[in-house]
């Protein structure tokens, strides 16, 4: 295990994880020093996909709390000249009493605190130690690892913003200049709004990009209940609770299913709709066999596949039907023989929507992926409103 010296001469050991770039986020724990320690807690261990951890135990070996001196010290030790802070259980008493001590020195806090916290945990009464400290500051109730360790990536991401649907707190990115035309996009399964990056990227140069992670993926809640009907509901309810109406949608594979579904339902919401790979709703044949979860973690709510691989065996019949209540100019964009969807199902799609245009790019099913350039040529050519 890495150490350093504080001032006290004593080397103190703490542990390094994480290869994700970006800087380091400071977890103080309320366990003793005891370089032979077990894993960090679970919810800070996920957290470690999301950027680098230095795990420091609060407490000495004779379990008395460390002085706000050290974590200075390790702050120096580190190169950093403002750090972003986790106190975890009573590690945040450590957390708070450095935080008062040097405001300046801290960009960022984030208290756990235990469930059924009493008022030794207060808000209250730790926002009243920190005094001068200005930096953002969340507290947290620990609760179920993985629903933690979102809320934490989630708040410390500065590109990262939340607004809640029907119950369900969905993450979302923006990018682009305030009143820029809205574009909204829409991942497919098992992706997030991570996906989009160059894409997203590009399209914020002339629009007022939002990228949203729907249910069950990426930075949003994990609530079960799960299918393109689901999503179509929530893609909607995040659109009129951003004030989006109108706005150019651009979605793949399942969330073009859930935009599909919603353009022909609420054909008013959608301005305009590009379709990356999307489902045609045309029953399977043959069927998908019953999917088998992956050993490990997983970035997405598995139980998104058995519900959606469903709908795709057997679709609701008025899906399909419905294509002709479309409105919206429509870009289907399909990805080639090596794309998910056979060669017929895009173009018998772009025909059933009254207001819609095929555009095959050799990419395969990711196509903005793949072959972004491409992608972004396509789009910027149909017209974003």
């Amino acid at each position: 295990m890495p150490t350093f010296t504080p001032h006290d001469g004593v080397a103190r050991a703490y542990r390094l994880r994480g290869e994700a770039p970006g800087r380091p986020l400071v977890c103080l724990t309320g366990e003793p020093d005891d370089p032979g320690a077990a894993d960090d807690p679970e919810e800070l261990a996920r957290l470690a996909g999301q950027r680098p951890l230095v795990t420091l135990p609060g407490r000495d070996a004779n379990g008395r709390p460390l002085p706000a001196g050290v974590v200075e010290a390790l702050r120096v030790h580190l190169g950093q000249e403002r750090i972003d802070l986790l106190g975890h259980l009573a590690g945040g008493e450590l957390a708070v009493r450095y935080a008062a001590v040097h405001p300046d020195r801290v960009r960022s806090l984030v208290l756990v605190t235990p469930a059924g916290a009493g008022p030794d945990h207060s808000p209250e009464r730790a926002r009243l130690a920190l005094g001068a400290l200005t930096a953002p500051v969340t507290f947290l109730e620990r609760g179920p690892e993985a629903a933690l360790a979102r809320d934490i990536a989630a708040f410390l991401d500065p590109a990262v913003r939340t607004v809640t649907v029907d119950g369900v707190r969905l993450a979302y990115r923006v990018a682009g200049a305030e009143g820029g035309r809205p574009v909204v996009l829409v991942h497919g399964r098992g992706e997030s709004a991570t996906t989009w990056g160059p894409v997203m990227e590009d399209l914020a140069a002339d629009h007022r990009v939002y990228a949203v992670d729907l249910r069950g993926h990426g930075l949003s809640d994990r609530p079960g209940g799960y299918g393109f009907d689901v999503f179509r509901d929530e893609l909607g309810g995040f659109l009129r609770a951003l004030g989006l109406f109108g706005a150019t949608v651009v979605a793949h594979s399942m969330g073009a299913g859930a935009a599909c579904l919603l353009a022909q339902r609420e054909p008013g919401l959608v301005g305009r709709l590009v379709l990356e790979e999307p489902p045609s709703f045309v029953p399977l044949d043959p069927p998908r066999p019953v999917a088998e979860r992956p050993e490990g973690r997983l970035a997405f709510d598995w139980q998104i596949v058995p519900a959606t691989d469903a709908q795709l065996n057997d679709p609701d019949p008025a899906w399909r039907a419905g294509l002709p209540a479309i409105t919206a100019p429509t870009l289907v964009l399909a990805g080639g023989p090596a794309g998910h969807v056979p060669a017929d199902r895009p173009a018998g799609l772009a025909e059933a929507v009254p207001d819609a245009r095929l555009v095959t790019v050799e990419a395969g099913h990711l196509v903005h992926g793949t072959r972004p350039a491409a992608f972004l040529a396509a789009i910027r050519e149909f017209g974003t409103g």
